[in-house]
């Protein structure tokens, strides 16, 4: 099978759509721009009845079919920047529950010990549990009424420059084959020219990934590290998890090498959302962050929980962990970035709803100063940083600034730098470097033949379809859907590497780190080692892992057609 890459279509002309500001991504991060610019032009306008700005030409380009389809999370909610952004939100959006009983559990492979006390960074009273899903939605419906246009299935395929400058987006084209020729149904992207264009495009955005490459934005960054949440959405007999309890565990099964953990959060109507986020720094290549979550299921504590239950949605995202270091500069000429496409993301408190809704209020208030100005330079748009930078976010970030590089050797030496750092604030050096998770994977050879210490990682997980369950059954439980008629919206540079050289150094790892099994070594009998790559786009839920765990750094996600992908209805 060859794989068709998505490449621009020849000859093709995209009309013009202008714009003021243009917020790619219609995530908390985006949605709380467009909410706090509509308020900011409400106020203007109230004040200079003879100088009044439009809020016509303000747009929301959100890649998937309805608005909070694509969110995923676990999810609490830190409700501090919701309270600036409307205050007394409470009353009407969807809320499932307030913490009120929390607790943290350390995991052996057979028994659980709760920690006497709440690590200061886990503690959650009058947080709230939410669906994301659903709360992106309530806020999508904000903005709308608001004024502000959200364009749903409009995914951002490329931005448009002028020289370094950026001015605007082009939508992605519609109504293309396989052989990337256009079917009968092809529409053209539009060029979405703009003053102002704002990134939220969620962990490792596509259009954030060119800007960073073409602008050299990481220069002198620490780079992002990441890891990848799969999360499963359970109803469980009444009573056995209270609306607004959260369990936090550590350990098993992970081994002292991998970063990670699992978090349960109990919603109302017996709704339990259950997780487990593996760090993407691991050292074996076979392990697999969809069966470490099947195996932490089958511990004794965690099957008695759910015993009797029924699991009813699945998903898996990526999420920044980089931290204060690994942010990039997050406004230039033309553009700013918000949200987890920036970093903004506490890996200490496994927290960046919060934080997502106030960077993107930040921009709005930047981007509002640049259209009573006209003036959407770097000059102004750079001020954007150093509100981020004066504000909360700084003094919740840099405390925690070297969280996540202080578990580069393990969890032992981890948990000893989270104490440092609790105790000198940020730890005895300000800034520690790190690198790019995916050159810890170690080649397959001198790995033990059974997984060694992390064999339980490494089960091959069929699934009992009661407890626990393949990738595949996973993946129906997400709702994922794509037109199957299109370009691979996953590009591998050269396949040559994944038949010859990967199968044999890493043993084809995109097969494990891959939560909805889009990668497939299949036997050929012509290829060099007897098996090829085969891709299954259709699965893809855009966690974006292959994009970023990959060891040769080859694969690149860009989106596919809009409105494809996963449902997280509820998630």
């Amino acid at each position: 099978m060859a794989i068709i890459f998505r490449n621009p279509l020849p000859n093709v002309q995209h009309p013009e759509m202008p714009a003021d500001v243009v917020i790619v991504g219609g995530g908390p991060a985006g949605m709380a721009c467009a909410l706090r610019l509509s308020q900011l032009i409400d106020r203007h306008n109230a004040r200079h009845p003879k100088a009044l700005l439009s809020k016509e030409n303000v747009y929301v380009l959100e890649k998937a079919r309805e608005a909070g389809q694509h969110c995923l999370s676990g999810a609490l909610l830190d409700p501090r920047s919701m309270k600036e952004l409307l205050p007394g939100f409470e009353a009407e959006a969807p809320i499932d529950a307030i913490v009120h009983k929390e607790a943290v559990y350390f995991l052996t492979k057979s028994a659980h010990h709760k920690l006497p006390l709440i690590p200061p960074p886990m503690h959650d009273k009058g947080n709230y549990v939410i669906s994301i899903n659903r709360f992106v939605k309530w806020m999508a419906g904000k903005v709308e009424e608001a004024g502000i246009t959200v364009f749903t299935g409009f995914a951002g395929s490329e931005l448009l420059y002028d020289g370094s400058k950026v001015v605007g987006v082009r939508t992605d084209d519609k109504g293309v084959d396989k052989q990337n020729q256009p079917k009968s149904n092809f529409e053209p992207g539009y060029d979405i020219k703009a003053q102002v264009v704002v990134l939220a495009e969620g962990t490792r955005g596509s259009l954030t990934k060119q800007l960073v490459k073409k602008l050299d934005l990481m220069k002198d960054r620490n780079p992002q590290t990441y890891g990848i949440g799969v999360k499963e959405l359970w109803e469980v007999p009444s009573g056995r998890i209270e609306a607004g309890e959260v369990i936090y565990t550590m350990g098993y099964p992970l081994t002292t090498k991998e970063y990670g953990g699992a978090w349960i959060y109990g919603s109302k109507d017996n709704i339990v959302s259950l997780g487990f986020v593996t760090g993407l720094d691991y050292r074996d290549p076979r392990l697999d962050p969809q069966h470490v979550l099947q195996t932490f299921k089958q511990h004794p504590f965690i099957a008695n929980l759910l015993a009797g239950g029924k699991m009813i949605r699945y998903g898996a995202k990526s999420l920044p962990y980089g931290g204060w270091w690994s942010l990039p500069p997050l406004g230039g000429d033309g553009w700013m970035i918000v949200g987890d496409s920036a970093g903004f993301l506490n890996s200490a408190r496994l927290k960046g709803i919060h934080l997502a809704i106030k960077s993107g209020m930040l921009a709005a208030e930047t981007a509002f100063e640049a259209l009573v100005k006209s003036n959407a330079s770097c000059e102004i748009l750079a001020k954007y940083q150093r509100s981020v930078e004066t504000s909360w976010i700084s003094d919740e970030l840099y405390p925690v600034r070297n969280f996540h590089q202080g578990f580069e050797h393990g969890m032992v030496a981890g948990i000893f730098n989270t104490g440092l750092q609790e105790f000198f604030d940020g730890g005895l050096r300000d800034r520690v470097k790190s690198h790019p998770g995916h050159e810890n994977m170690k080649p397959i050879a001198g790995l033990p033949a059974d997984g060694g210490s992390a064999s339980q990682l490494i089960l091959a997980a069929k699934g009992d379809g009661k407890l626990t369950f393949d990738k595949l059954t996973d993946l129906y439980h997400s709702g994922t859907r794509h037109e199957e008629d299109q370009p691979s919206h996953l590009l591998i540079d050269d396949t040559n590497i994944c038949n010859d050289r990967c199968i044999k150094e890493f043993g084809s790892p995109c097969q494990n780190f891959c939560p909805a099994n889009v990668y497939e070594m299949i036997d050929d009998v012509s290829a060099p080692n007897g098996k090829r790559i085969s891709l299954n786009p259709a699965n893809c839920v855009h966690c974006k892992t292959c994009d970023i765990q990959d060891p040769y750094q080859i694969i690149t996600w860009v989106p596919p057609e809009g409105g494809g992908g996963p449902n997280y209805d509820g998630m």
